[in-house]
């Protein structure tokens, strides 16, 4: 006799119910059936709106220069960095918060698209007129360039004039203190020399 019990299974292989499996089967295929239909109904795909002028100045400099205390429990918007508060997310330097403001996800999340509006002839037409009105009649041309251009030039010339002018007298001025004071001429031709001077002048 073996020892074992009768009745108990000893067999150590797992068992597996068929029957369980083939129902969970049929549940998931069931409920990958249903998202397909609730997909199908939402619609078509959202129409976005194409890429528009940024009506607002972007403003990289206010802190620029100032220190500021970072802590980790800081909200987002007072952490260190630049802030976007479309995507709710930090970015670390005005390069890259550039290119975050211009990138795919934020324009999304503007609401439009990457693509840009075909502009008619009629829209180039008018954006021309606006910007020659905007343009003050007069405010700049080549005699105006040229005339700016002479005036810094002459003022140039007369700053160098000035400096030369300085440099004598204060050469004029630096001779004239080391000049020695009055000498016989009896005794400087005794001594063999006119003064206490180089012979350069």
């Amino acid at each position: 006799m073996s020892g074992n019990p009768v009745g108990v299974d000893n067999t150590f292989r797992r068992k597996f119910d068929k029957e369980e499996y083939l129902e969970r089967a049929r549940q998931r295929e069931w409920e990958e059936k249903e998202e397909a239909r609730k997909g199908k109904e939402k619609g078509p795909p959202v129409q976005r709106q194409p890429l528009k002028h940024r009506d607002y100045e972007v403003d990289l400099e206010s802190r620029l220069g100032k220190t500021q205390v970072v802590t980790p429990i800081a909200p987002l918007s007072q952490q260190a960095g630049y802030y976007c508060s479309v995507c709710e997310c930090v970015v670390k330097d005005s390069a890259n918060y550039l290119d975050h403001i211009n990138g795919k996800k934020h324009q999304r999340a503007l609401g439009m698209s990457m693509r840009v509006e075909r502009a008619s002839l009629e829209q180039v037409q008018k954006r021309f007129e606006s910007l020659k009105k905007r343009k003050d009649p007069g405010s700049f041309s080549e005699q105006d360039l040229d005339e700016r251009i002479m005036k810094q030039q002459q003022e140039e010339e007369e700053r160098k004039r000035q400096r030369k002018e300085k440099k004598k007298e204060k050469k004029k001025e630096l001779a004239a203190q080391n000049e020695p004071e009055d000498i016989d001429p009896d005794v400087a031709a005794l001594m063999g020399f006119g003064g206490f001077r180089s012979s350069k002048k």
